[in-house]
């Protein structure tokens, strides 16, 4: 039996998590965090196989959530389940010690196939991502979008400002002070020629970074 433990601070999508997997056969719900803080407590007191990450939760999350876990617990598998499009996010998430990376979107068809992926020391991941991962390992680069030259926390603030979220939403939700969530949006900006937050969003839907942008045409 593949014992999971289910990090994501909506409880509606982890029932619906839970639902998916019931009849799975060999893949056991055995626990379940709200926030990265719980997450953390509860991979520290348990014997897991497999840890489904949401990225985006209160207090500590994403891919700093990942690289504390995997320096503790190098062999759990963390399988990332994300609401973001599997694209710069999902290669920072592997690159970070991610075993895989599902968009939410993909749950219901493709959540035991990659659990199971992961739990047998497989990698998860789509084609898009992987010919991404190949091609920086064969040039030394990526992409050369501005985005890609962000820093992880930089990343993951552009993707909030991205979804019309301001500054003090953003603090409250990555449990930083309004002055550093704004001290981060400059930093973006500047780095991607940006002038404000309108081309910021406009940018993001530009290249599908953000939830719904998938429903623009190619």
């Amino acid at each position: 039996m593949i014992r999971i433990l289910i990090a994501d601070d909506h409880d509606i999508l982890r029932a619906g998590l839970k639902h998916i997997l019931q009849d799975s056969g060999d893949i056991e719900v055995a626990g379940e965090a709200c926030d990265g803080n719980e997450a953390l407590a509860l991979v520290r007191s348990g014997n897991w196989d497999v840890l489904l990450l949401d990225l985006s939760m209160p207090g500590k999350s994403g891919i700093e959530l990942i690289k504390q876990i995997k320096s503790e617990f190098p062999k759990l598998p963390i399988l990332i389940l994300s609401m973001h499009k599997e694209d710069i996010f999902a290669v920072r998430a592997l690159k970070a010690g991610a075993s895989g990376y599902l968009c939410k979107d993909n749950a219901e068809t493709q959540l035991v196939q990659a659990i199971r992926k992961v739990a047998s020391g497989g990698l998860f991941i789509n084609q898009a991502v992987a010919e991404k991962l190949a091609m920086e390992a064969l040039t030394g680069k990526s992409s050369g979008l501005p985005h890609t030259g962000l820093s992880d926390r930089e990343y993951q603030v552009f993707l909030l400002l991205a979804r019309g979220e301001g500054v003090t939403e953003i603090g409250h939700a990555l449990n930083l002070s309004v002055k550093t969530v704004s001290t981060h949006k400059t930093r973006i900006q500047e780095k991607m020629g940006l002038a404000n937050s309108g081309e910021l969003i406009h940018y993001a839907i530009r290249h599908k970074l953000v939830h719904g942008a998938d429903e623009q045409p190619d």
